[in-house]
């Protein structure tokens, strides 16, 4: 059976201030109100402050977060899904956050499950323990942020009642590029074992700590193939998702099925 389900997103790749939530919201609103239509709006990782280890900047996400609130009107105005990450503080421990902002005003999180232990990030940032899979547009979305992007095992796309888990794996981040070359490979590494649509957002210029960020940001087929990239430069990328070409080809070659079943403890 077909399924006519497309989805167009918008894959912001952007320089960040340094630890400046409303230089960075400036930043973001000169894109936006650029922005035409469109469903599925990406961040990078820690879009309001840059990748910091100064917890001092992590906000509470509560009903007075400026965050929130920015995000919130953005959805509604432009009436797409808005994700990225931020650093947030909730009962006196710090989290790398992603957060999926919904059009009507809801809102759910994922907190990033691999700190950068070479950054020292886990020692100001508790790891998360749980994926999050979204349903939008017909498209099941499963969001996770930089560094999780190195553990193929909390990535993985199984095949449960009849179906894969998700459609599209997105990664919001902060990648050097030191690493360009990892970044890009396991990126098509990914959509390919998943069979999955691949949106990776990465920042572009430098950060304080002499880090310099190329961007590469990237769509990606179900089958490796790179639809978009952009390196050096901010710009956002667009494409348009194709539901009944996804599962056509899972159909044709049904390599899920034959994957591991497995569970996770922690």
């Amino acid at each position: 059976m077909l399924i006519f389900a497309f989805m167009k997103v918008s894959l912001v790749q952007t320089v960040l201030s340094w630890e400046s939530p409303d230089n960075n919201f400036i930043r973001l609103d000169g894109v936006m109100g650029k922005l035409g239509k469109t469903d599925l709006v990406i961040l990078p990782e820690m879009f309001t402050t840059g990748f910091t280890m100064n917890t001092s900047v992590a906000e509470v996400l509560d009903a007075q977060s400026k965050t929130l609130l920015w995000l919130r009107s953005w959805a509604k105005e432009l009436n797409a899904v808005i994700t990225g990450s931020v650093p947030c503080r909730e009962d006196g421990d710090y989290f790398n956050r992603l957060i999926w902002m919904r059009p009507d005003g809801s809102v759910d999180f994922y907190d990033k499950r691999h700190t950068f232990g070479f950054a020292g990030e886990d020692q100001h940032y508790r790891g998360g323990n749980k994926r999050l899979i979204e349903h939008w547009k017909g498209f099941d979305i499963c969001p996770l942020i930089c560094y999780d992007l190195r553990f193929p095992v909390w990535s993985r796309n199984r095949w449960e009642h009849g179906k894969a888990q998700y459609d599209v794996l997105i990664y919001v981040a902060n990648w050097p590029s030191a690493r360009r070359e990892a970044w890009s490979t396991l990126l098509k590494a990914r959509a390919i074992e998943n069979q999955c649509y691949v949106l990776a957002v990465n920042r572009v210029g430098t950060d304080p700590n002499g880090n310099v960020y190329s961007g590469d940001s990237a769509i990606i087929s179900p089958k490796g193939e790179v639809l978009w990239t952009k390196s050096d430069l901010a710009e956002v990328g667009e494409w348009v998702l194709d539901k009944e070409e996804l599962l056509s080809f899972r159909d044709k070659f049904p390599a899920l099925k034959d994957g591991d079943d497995f569970q996770l403890i922690d």
